[in-house]
């Protein structure tokens, strides 16, 4: 039921596709979300702006998720979040922000949960 958006600034070919994929998988966990069930969607080559200023390197990541966000757990993944935007793309933490929303209705294969 989890959904991750990422909108990046940097260009993602295949590889790094796959490497996202895989790292987004492994941290949804941190929200107590199984990785079977984890629908990624990435846009990358986006033009973002902070303080009226375009980034040369930065992300906006949405994680959505059935039912409520703990805000303990948001955290953990916001730090995950960061740590592999760093790692793989090379954008800094404070070139990215991290949106979270909870909803109580999440449809699936012809009904909701």
């Amino acid at each position: 039921m989890p959904m991750i958006e990422a909108k990046v600034t940097s260009s993602l070919p295949a590889e790094k596709r796959d490497v996202l994929k895989a790292e987004f998988g492994k941290a949804i966990s941190l929200m107590n979300k199984p990785e079977s069930y984890l629908m990624i969607n990435l846009q990358d080559n986006q033009d973002l702006y902070f303080g009226g200023k375009k980034l040369n390197k930065g992300a906006y990541i949405e994680v959505k998720v059935l039912g409520s966000v703990d805000s303990g757990a948001s955290s953990k993944m916001t730090a995950k979040v960061c740590e592999i935007l760093d790692k793989e793309l090379g954008i800094p933490g404070d070139a990215v922000y991290v949106s979270y929303f909870g909803t109580s209705d999440w449809g699936w294969n012809g009904s909701n949960f």
